[in-house]
């Protein structure tokens, strides 16, 4: 008895609060483990959250939960506390209780314990009472199992007899009665069979989810080396990307300095030349001196015979006019190290500016048959030697033309405005034209406006493409947006989100230029696009898709677009644009046109069908004109 209060009371102290120093009332774990009664600990949180035991200190409020097991032990506790006279012990106190089997009692006497139960009678017996089911043979037909402690869940509540059948229709246990009844004609079958039929079910199931979970196991066992792998390829990857990178600084920098090393040549040179003139011209001043000195002795002889004897003859130096000879950088190597550095710069602004996608499709542009191109230079004197090479011809066949007016007329059709024109793919080619140089002028130079026109094209706009908003006039080369919508008639080929038009013609071969008059620079796109551009979807806009390329004046600000990439460019704000379409190079370059036509942007693209020019004005009262070209 005193050893059993001893280990009480021992165990009294491990389940004492230390706030309270009373046992465990509703016990809660704090985040670091340690045990208080909740309204103790909620008590002590006023102001900050730290465990009153070891101090840690939490930023915000745990979230606490109910210790379930030291709650149990607690319940054992009391009522073993409250018993002195019990035999167990405090280690059995903490073991959780064993459930013990439920007892059923004899249905007739009441009080003893059932050992059988009749499925048949519906009850339960005790050894003496169940005598008579044993040994009358009148019972000889009852069913008897082990006492059943749910007998009454077993019974149909509509007819009160035993549930000995399954509907698997239903899913339902029933009587004898319902298969009679509510459940005629559905398939049944035994309790015990059905338990048999759903337990195969159930171990099926378990092993098809001990595979998946096995083929789980294995899928994330190669996706672990997968990752392996990824980081060995990853870093295999950086190490080629960094010594190709590496390499291409080595070649800049190797430029760079041999450009440098150009300049203090050419400054060296240019020095040294000064230096000679400059020896030599204080030689001229040294003996220019001398003959100053000389006459200025004379001047101050007193005798007259003396001064009239003398002679003095002036240097040769004397009878030339002395100059500062100009001595600049504008040697051949420094001109062209510095276009090359202008053109790489821009080329690789371009490129840099474009998804990384498209950089090798620009680099490397393939054939209308899919065989890569020969490379091709763009180097800053290579379109003017080419046209200069070309000069001689261009004036031969000039002086044919002159003897044929009929041939200097470019192919046209003049639209009446009753009806829309016609949309040609291409252009006519005629025989007798001159054959044309076989590169652009160069994207970082002035152009002639009149090298340019020579390639000029009559445009028109294409009513069948032109949106409701856009009005076309003056034989169809003026185009004007408004709010009112014009009564066109709905087709495939019309605009029908974006207010914008196409050209009736569209080119794959040679070069064209053009000419386009805009009434102000502000919601107004200029570009190309190809015939299979979406007219109805929010795509069809100009640039915001891969079948069409523009230069675009929004809120004063100039970008061009292609495939929804924007690159902002330098405002020129012109009132007239140029564009040169160069088929067979890939290239579309776009020129502020005054005096002379000077580039601020170039599209460079294979082309994978025939182009249309494309317009979009959007603000109301904007207008785009065609222009006549004249050379």
């Amino acid at each position: 008895m005193a050893e059993e209060m001893t280990s009480l009371m021992s165990l009294e102290d491990e389940l004492t609060c230390s706030i309270c120093l009373c046992p465990f009332d509703c016990p809660v774990t704090t985040p670091c483990g340690h045990n208080f009664c909740q309204d103790c600990l909620f008590t002590t949180w006023k102001e900050n959250y730290s465990c009153p035991q070891c101090r840690t200190h939490f930023s915000t409020k745990p979230e606490l939960k109910k210790n379930t097991v030291l709650s149990t032990v607690m319940e054992t506790f009391r009522l073993r506390a409250s018993k002195s006279d019990s035999s167990i012990t405090v280690k059995e106190t903490m073991k959780p209780e064993e459930p013990k089997p439920e007892r059923v009692v004899c249905d007739t006497c009441m009080e003893a314990t059932a050992v059988k139960t009749c499925l048949t009678c519906m009850a339960s017996f005790c050894e003496d009472h169940v005598r008579p089911h044993k040994e009358n043979p009148i019972f000889s037909t009852h069913q008897l199992s082990d006492p059943l402690g749910d007998l009454r869940e077993r019974i149909c509540t509509d007819h009160h007899k035993l549930m000995e059948f399954y509907c698997t229709q239903h899913r339902r246990c029933i009587c004898s009665v319902c298969l009679q009844q509510v459940h005629k004609g559905c398939q049944f079958s035994t309790p015990d069979e059905q338990r048999a039929f759903q337990e195969s079910d159930m171990r099926n199931k378990l092993g098809m989810l001990d595979g998946k979970i096995e083929k789980n196991r294995n899928v994330v066992s190669e996706m672990k080396s997968q990752q392996s792998k990824l980081k060995d390829t990853a870093s295999s990857k950086k190490k080629v990307l960094e010594g190709d990178y590496r390499q291409l600084r080595e070649m800049l920098d190797r430029e760079e300095r041999e450009a440098l090393n150009t300049v203090d040549r050419e400054q060296e040179s240019g020095q040294t030349k000064l230096q000679g003139l400059m020896k030599k011209f204080d030689q001229n001043i040294d003996k220019m001196s001398g003959a100053r000195d000389e006459i200025n002795n004379l001047l101050s002889q007193s005798e007259s015979l003396a001064f009239l004897q003398a002679s003095v003859d002036l240097p040769s130096q004397a009878a030339f006019d002395p100059y500062a000879p100009r001595v600049n950088l504008d040697s051949k190597a420094i001109a062209a190290s510095q276009a090359f550095a202008a053109v790489l710069k821009e080329h690789l602004f371009h490129i840099f500016n474009q998804p990384v996608e498209a950089r090798l499709q620009i680099l490397r542009p393939g054939r209308a048959e899919g065989t890569p191109r020969p490379p091709r230079s763009h180097s800053p004197g290579a379109a003017l030697r080419a046209g200069q090479k070309k000069k001689s011809d261009r004036k031969t066949d000039s002086k044919d033309q002159k003897g044929d007016k009929t041939k200097k007329q470019p192919f046209q059709s003049t639209p009446t405005p009753k009806e829309y024109p016609k949309a040609t793919c291409e252009e006519p080619r005629n025989k007798d034209k001159p054959e044309l140089s076989k590169m652009p002028p160069n994207i970082t130079s002035v152009a002639k406006r009149h090298d340019l026109l020579q390639y000029g094209t009559v445009l028109t706009l294409d009513g069948k493409t032109a949106h409701k908003r856009v009005c076309l006039s003056e034989n169809f080369t003026v185009a004007t947006v408004s709010d009112e919508p014009n009564a066109y008639p709905d087709c495939p080929a019309r605009f029908s989100v974006c207010s914008q038009v196409l050209c009736t013609k569209g080119f794959s071969r040679g070069r064209h230029y053009w000419e386009v008059k805009m009434s102000s620079n502000n919601f107004v796109g200029l570009g190309l696009a190809y015939n299979s551009i979406d007219r109805k979807g929010p795509a069809s806009r100009l640039g915001r898709n891969a079948q069409s390329w523009c230069v675009e004046w929004f809120n004063v600000k100039l970008s061009a677009w292609h495939a929804s990439s924007e690159t902002v460019l330098l405002n020129p704000n012109p009132s007239r644009v140029g564009v040169l379409l160069d088929c067979e190079e890939g290239t579309a370059t776009f020129y502020n046109v005054a005096d002379r036509a000077t580039p601020f942007h170039s599209f460079v693209f294979p082309f994978a069908e025939a182009v249309y020019p494309a317009f979009w004005i959007f603000s109301n009262g904007s207008s785009v004109s065609l222009c006549k070209l004249q050379t």
